[in-house]
């Protein structure tokens, strides 16, 4: 399999590691890796790296992501979702609509957001969810998130279905617990679909069993750098140079860009710093 980058519509009830372990069956091959972890509940946009292209997922630009999700009011859980325990339950019928959308606002912007205890930071090297499956009481400390779209669309009974658009690092759970909480009734997450991480969106991903149909790339390793990253051209020198791990003349563009060759091959993800663009990570194959 060519390197590059496979965008899978994840399916619910299965986690980003099981669906690394089904590619490396359909693509055969070992080298492949995710970016933007995804829960089971959820669904959507899960971007992985095949071969060289795992040496993307740590450079792309996937500092923003969008969601579509449902939460529910009247019950507050052990883990901000369905699948947790319920904590508190309290009648929502009283709740106005101008209370909800005031409560959203609220959560919009710049906002220090306490992550779900059941999440995969990690606390004294272990994940917060390892601790509180072993009895542990996990309660990590907020943390800055910017919020930049929290839009309610429609309420079906005690149901909100919403929009998120917000930095990585935010927690949709989060954002329903801590909703819930403000209107004094509790909240949960029922539904969550990733619909966009960084450049990355639906109209990419593929299900695991389309793949499973007619296994390949969604975007070639080239073709991914140009999507997510600036882009300059070189000459047969400058690519030259590149393929033999020299620096190249600052060319004035800021943040980490692609370098491509003549014949349109990518080399290297470069930066530049006092003059001069060095690589940040080679991407064609030693010789080529």
């Amino acid at each position: 399999m060519d390197p590059g980058l496979v965008i899978v519509d994840k399916a619910s009830g299965v986690t980003s590691h099981d669906v690394v372990a089904r590619l490396r069956r359909i693509l055969g091959t070992r080298r492949i890796g995710h970016a933007g972890t995804l829960d089971p509940m959820a669904t959507g946009v899960l971007v992985c790296g095949v071969d060289r292209g795992t040496k993307l997922l740590g450079h792309l630009a996937l500092d923003t992501k969008s969601y579509t999700a449902t939460i529910r009011l009247g019950a507050a859980t052990t883990t901000d979702d369905a699948e947790g325990e319920v904590l508190t339950c309290a009648d929502p019928a009283g709740v106005t609509d101008a209370a909800i959308v005031a409560g959203i606002a609220a959560l919009t912007g710049p906002i220090q957001q306490v992550p779900s205890s059941v999440s995969a930071i990690k606390v004294d090297g272990q994940r917060a969810y390892a601790r509180v499956r072993a009895g542990e009481d996990v309660v990590l400390p907020a943390r800055p998130v910017t919020v930049s779209m929290f839009t309610l669309h429609r309420r079906h009974g005690n149901d909100l279905d919403v929009t998120v658009e917000c930095t990585s690092g935010t927690y949709v759970r989060a954002l329903a617990r801590d909703l819930g909480a403000g209107l004094g009734v509790g909240g949960h997450l029922t539904a969550l679909r990733r619909t966009r991480v960084g450049p990355f969106t639906l109209a990419h991903a593929r299900t695991l069993e389309e793949l499973e149909t007619g296994p390949a790339l969604t975007l070639t390793l080239a073709e991914a750098v140009a999507l997510a990253f600036a882009r300059r051209e070189l000459d047969d020198v400058g690519a030259a140079d590149v393929g033999h791990g020299r620096s190249l003349p600052a060319a004035g563009l800021s943040g980490i860009y692609g370098v491509f060759a003549p014949d349109g091959r990518v080399l290297a993800l470069m930066t530049e710093q006092g003059g001069a663009a060095r690589p940040v990570v080679v991407l064609a194959p030693a010789g080529g």
